[in-house]
């Protein structure tokens, strides 16, 4: 065989080989789980269990996000750790807007990624949060978990236990997430004020910051206690995924026949719900959403006579 037929064949076997690699390269073990991820993860702290996963969105990702959400920006809100219901409130200084579950294929995508990494289901995430914070904006040190028995309830997904922080702008100073009743703290220069107080991540797009709310046993993580820093120059864009013990955002079944009218029409109602939707689009969301707006045998709340800025459904 001559050197030219040699190397032909060579490259061939190359060219084979590469593409077999790259094949097996798409799934996990046997095949059977599909690849979604593959990164570097890096373990910040136990106390909290912080972990920051570098490179987790694409570029595309992130400006996809930020063109999404740009129109739909409204003021920041916050849950009343009595009542379990949303309030405007001081601590919380950003802007904000919420995308339910599976809002299109991006979401879908990058849900499916956050469930592959975190290894809970889809079905447990409730839907995705996009914040945006500039000129010193901020969100003072709180917990994720609930407080109050009603966000609680295992029917409404129960506790949360774990939340995915997705940065999608890297900010030229502060924004940092920061943990101030961690096992250890930052120190040396490059670091706001406020991320000195604690445990730090400094945001850089297309990464993501893992962290628990529950420690292994199920007890709340009082070390979870988080806050976003004084964006002090430059935008801070995030995208957050809270995530349940239970699967949230699904239709109960009645369990009386008093209850049979007072269910939800759509798996998505509880989500709705808990962002403002009963009182932001009442006539929707009373007559399709009745178990979540709490608005069962209530025909001054359900009959609305018309329908205004529908949600968007999804599949």
């Amino acid at each position: 065989m001559g050197g030219s037929a040699l190397c032909g064949v060579l490259l061939l076997a190359l060219l084979l080989h590469s593409n077999l690699l790259l094949s097996n390269a798409e799934s996990i073990g046997y095949g059977e789980v599909q690849e979604t991820w593959r990164g570097e993860i890096e373990q910040l702290s136990w106390k909290p269990r912080a972990f920051l996963i570098k490179g987790f969105l694409s570029d595309e990702e992130c400006d996809h996000i930020i063109r999404m959400a740009s129109p739909k920006m409204e003021e920041s809100v916050v849950v009343d750790s009595a009542s379990g219901t949303t309030k405007k409130s001081t601590v919380r200084t950003s802007t904000g807007t919420f995308f339910p579950r599976g809002h299109d294929d991006v979401i879908t995508v990058i849900e499916k990624r956050v469930a592959a990494v975190t290894m809970i289901p889809v079905e447990h995430q409730e839907g995705l949060q996009v914040l945006h914070y500039r000129d010193g904006q901020k969100y003072e040190a709180h917990y994720d978990y609930f407080h109050d028995p009603v966000n609680t309830r295992m029917e409404a997904g129960g506790q949360r236990v774990v939340t995915v922080l997705m940065y999608l702008t890297t900010p030229e100073h502060g924004g940092e997430t920061v943990f101030p009743d961690a096992e250890k703290k930052v120190e040396g220069p490059g670091w706001s004020e406020c991320a000195l107080k604690g445990l730090a991540n400094k945001p850089k797009r297309g990464d993501a910051l893992m962290f628990y709310s529950l420690t292994p046993d199920g007890k709340k993580d009082p070390t979870s206690l988080h806050g976003s820093c004084p964006t002090l120059k430059g935008d801070k864009w995030s995208a957050t995924k809270w995530i349940h013990v239970a699967p949230y955002g699904v239709p109960q079944k009645p369990t009386s026949p008093g209850e049979v009218d007072c269910i939800d029409d759509d798996s998505n109602c509880p989500s709705w719900a808990h962002h403002g939707e009963c009182d932001k689009n009442p006539a929707f969301m009373h007559a399709s959403c009745k178990k979540s707006c709490k608005v069962c045998g209530d025909p001054a709340k359900t009959n609305t006579g018309v329908v205004i800025d529908v949600p968007v459904k999804t599949a």
